[in-house]
């Protein structure tokens, strides 16, 4: 009798698609109005969640209880290269041992099943950090995009010139205070649309 409600206690293994759809609900009610992406290339890296909040481009990565630590590394690199600030969100598996394997400017929320829900808890608060660079997360953005940010500071279109060139000129040309506020004004108003035919 006992044996059988012991088999009964044990839980499945949290999987990253169960995680999302609460996750970003955390997020809202934590940062109010905020648009996400999933699988959002950067660098050599993917990150699993990006939020664009009304003053900062937040990274996440999700290390489901499948999951290893094997390529985190190289990815917490690109994410701080990227994003303001940084979580990585961890199933009970990961919880005891995450801290060791990013740094401490990152925040970690855990994930673990209760009461036939999930429950999140934020174990630690992301803080800002000196790596993020304002010309990665101008690379976050698309030509098109490039070209309505050219129009509306009122400088050259460039149209027939290398995208170096014109990241390089669009960076010398709006100043960062403002530019970074574009690119998030930018980023929230995104419209996939363009691509339907």
């Amino acid at each position: 009798m006992m044996e059988n409600s012991t088999k009964k206690d044990v839980l499945p293994p949290l999987k990253d698609a169960e995680i999302r759809d609460p996750l970003c609900d955390y997020f809202e009610e934590k940062y109010g109005i905020v648009r996400f992406f999933e699988e959002l290339s950067m660098g050599k890296s993917r990150a699993d969640i990006v939020l664009v909040t009304a003053d900062a481009l937040i990274g996440v990565e999700i290390k489901s209880d499948a999951d290893t630590y094997e390529r985190l590394a190289r990815q917490v690199k690109d994410y701080d290269r990227f994003f303001d600030l940084n979580y990585v969100v961890v199933g009970t598996s990961h919880a005891l041992h995450v801290q060791e394997h990013v740094p401490e400017h990152w925040g970690i929320i855990t994930v673990e099943r209760a009461a036939g829900r999930l429950d999140l808890y934020e174990l630690r608060r992301p803080t800002p950090h000196k790596k993020v660079r304002l010309t990665n997360q101008l690379e976050l953005l698309w030509r098109r995009e490039w070209a309505a940010l050219q129009v509306a500071n009122h400088l050259h279109k460039y149209a027939d010139k290398r995208r170096s060139f014109v990241k390089k000129y669009i960076l010398a040309s709006i100043p960062p205070e403002s530019l970074k506020q574009q690119i998030l004004d930018v980023l929230r108003e995104r419209d996939y649309s363009v691509f339907e035919e």
